[in-house]
């Protein structure tokens, strides 16, 4: 989505909210940011030489099939004059405060440049180091989104759209539009910030890649990482910890990689008592979907609908083809 889309007005009460900016690498389904009326500010890819936005002139499968015929692929991080332009436009479309969410600093410099517009931005901004990527920050950002509008952890905005409702069901949603109106008037900015912050931390992410060669040229994995984890053909995977990609496993083929990569989603969300779960994939929709669906199977009400969700470009280009991940969040 273009950082130049309008802002959010402000809230029927007239006083101005909090608004929200994150960056493309947030992996998020097609049409939420609009709906919770998040900015997103995209980073480069740049491909044989040119340079694109993604989520503007460049969608992750035209980056599959330029990874697949061997094209040279890089990425570089917003500049924070992009930053400073969606601040700058925000403010005048009058918010108060702004939350800037982003990718974890230590893959990635994009935190940096906010922080740097951030100090010459009109009105307060508060920038979010994640500590995480694609929808461990996605559904950092959705909390805080939730928190803007008032809702609590897991709440869901019911729609009067539709069948028609009986009075007592009126009723509740009329006080359920109120106490939101209510909150997005008095939302803090500062907590909202804690929150995305809290659930970006503690997300766990898992990642299914065919080679590490593309995140050992990218300086993500040490050469030493990398080598352990191709040894002896085996099927690396990918973890985050504080920040970073680590190898976690190794496993001897793919499918018993993939096995396994449900195995631990499993297990994490079970530890929590319950979760938001995300698989992504680059290129690969229908085993992406049939991962998802074998672990609402196993977890039934422990998580709501799996989301399903092509990889960022930029994080594609880094892991290269093959990606398959999941990610389990606090709900």
């Amino acid at each position: 989505m273009s950082p130049h889309r309008d802002a959010r007005r402000p809230g029927r009460h007239g006083r101005p909210h909090v608004a929200l900016v994150t960056d493309s690498t947030a992996s998020l389904p097609p049409g939420v940011a609009e709906q919770w009326g998040v900015v997103v500010v995209p980073l480069d890819v740049v491909i044989g030489g040119e340079r694109r936005r993604e989520g503007v002139d460049l969608a992750s499968a035209d980056l599959a099939a330029a990874l697949e015929s061997g094209a040279r692929v890089t990425t570089s991080q917003p500049a924070p004059a992009a930053f400073a332009d969606v601040y700058a436009r925000l403010a005048a479309a009058g918010a108060r405060e702004i939350v800037s969410m982003h990718l974890s600093g230590d893959l990635s410099g994009t935190v940096r440049s906010a922080q740097v517009a951030a100090l010459a931005a009109p009105i307060p901004v508060h920038v979010v180091d994640s500590r995480s990527v694609v929808m461990g920050l996605g559904f950092a950002v959705l909390s805080a989104a939730q928190a803007v509008r008032g809702l609590q952890p897991g709440e869901v905005v019911a729609s009067t759209s539709g069948d028609p409702v009986d009075g007592s069901r009126a009723r509740r949603l009329r006080e359920m539009v109120g106490r939101r109106q209510r909150a997005e008037a008095d939302v803090d900015a500062v907590e909202v910030a804690q929150r995305a912050r809290q659930v970006g931390s503690q997300a766990s992410a898992w990642f299914l890649v065919d080679s590490l060669e593309h995140l050992r040229r990218g300086g993500r994995l040490s050469a030493t990482a990398a080598a352990l984890g191709t040894v002896l053909g085996l099927r690396p995977i990918l973890t985050l910890r504080d920040g970073r990609i680590d190898v976690a496993e190794k496993v001897r083929t793919r499918r018993a990689a993939r096995d396994r990569l449900e195995a631990v989603a499993v297990a994490e969300v079970r530890r929590r008592g319950g979760a938001r779960v995300a698989v992504h994939h680059l290129g690969q929709p229908d085993v992406a979907a049939e991962m998802a669906h074998q672990l609402e199977a196993w977890l039934g009400d422990l998580v709501g609908a799996v989301e399903v969700c092509e990889v960022s470009a930029v994080i594609g280009a880094h892991v290269g083809p093959g990606l398959l991940a999941v990610v389990v969040a606090d709900s």
